[in-house]
C-alpha cells in the first residue's frame, strides 16, 4: 500500500506511516484532494475530528496557507502517536490523542473535517458553533444518492439530509468517485 507518485510528499509520509501502523481506513485520495483545495481558501485555524494516522491531516497541510492551524484529535493513542510522527517539525499541525470534544473550546474553526461513522457527533447541532461564518464543514465516506430523501442501506440517511436542508449551512454534495461523496457546508 504505496502512495502513488502523484501525492504530496507529506501525504506519502502518511500513507507510510498508515501502512506501519496497520491502519488501512483513511480518506481517498480524490477526497484528499477535495480537502487539499478547500484548505488553500482558508486562514485562521482548521480541524479534523478523528485523525486515523493522519492521511487526512497530510492533505490538509498539503493545501494550508502560511500561518494556518491545523488541530486534529484521535481518540485511539496509538494512531494518535503515529500521526504525529508525520508532523513532528511542523508547526501548523498538532495532532492530540483525545477525544475530538477537547477540541469545542479551541475554535472556532474556518475549516473542520468530520468523520460521519458516529452521526451523533457529525450532526449539524453537535458543531455548528464550532464552525465560524463562512467556515467549512466536510465530511466524506458517503454513497452517492440519486434520490430524495437521500437513502443508505435502505433508510433515510437522517444524518445527510439534515446536512443539507440546515438554515445555518449552504450544503451540497459532491461526488469525488464513481461510488464516493463528500458533503460540504458553508456556515451562513
Amino acid at each position: 500500500m504505496s502512495a502513488p507518485p502523484e501525492v504530496p510528499a507529506i501525504v506519502s509520509r502518511a500513507f507510510d506511516v498508515s501502512r506501519r501502523a496497520g491502519y488501512v481506513s483513511f480518506c481517498r485520495n480524490e477526497t484528499g484532494r477535495l480537502l487539499a483545495a478547500l484548505a488553500a481558501t482558508r486562514t485562521g485555524t482548521m480541524a479534523e475530528f478523528g485523525t486515523g494516522c493522519g492521511v487526512g491531516t497530510a492533505w490538509l497541510r498539503s493545501g494550508a496557507r502560511p500561518g494556518a492551524m491545523i488541530l486534529s484529535a484521535e481518540l485511539d493513542e496509538k494512531l494518535a502517536v503515529a500521526a504525529q510522527e508525520i508532523f513532528t517539525d511542523d508547526d501548523q499541525v498538532e495532532v492530540l490523542a483525545a477525544d475530538w470534544s477537547t477540541l469545542r473550546n479551541k475554535g472556532p474553526y474556518s475549516l473542520l473535517f468530520l468523520d460521519p461513522s458516529s452521526p451523533e457527533d457529525a450532526s449539524v447541532d453537535s458543531v455548528a458553533d464550532l464552525v465560524e461564518p463562512g467556515g467549512i464543514v466536510v465530511m466524506d465516506d458517503f454513497t452517492p444518492c440519486e434520490m430524495w430523501p437521500p437513502i443508505t442501506l435502505g433508510r433515510v440517511d437522517t444524518l445527510r439530509e439534515s446536512w443539507l436542508t440546515d438554515d445555518r449551512f449552504t450544503a451540497v454534495e459532491v461526488m469525488v468517485a464513481p461510488d464516493a461523496s463528500a458533503l460540504i457546508a458553508t456556515k451562513n
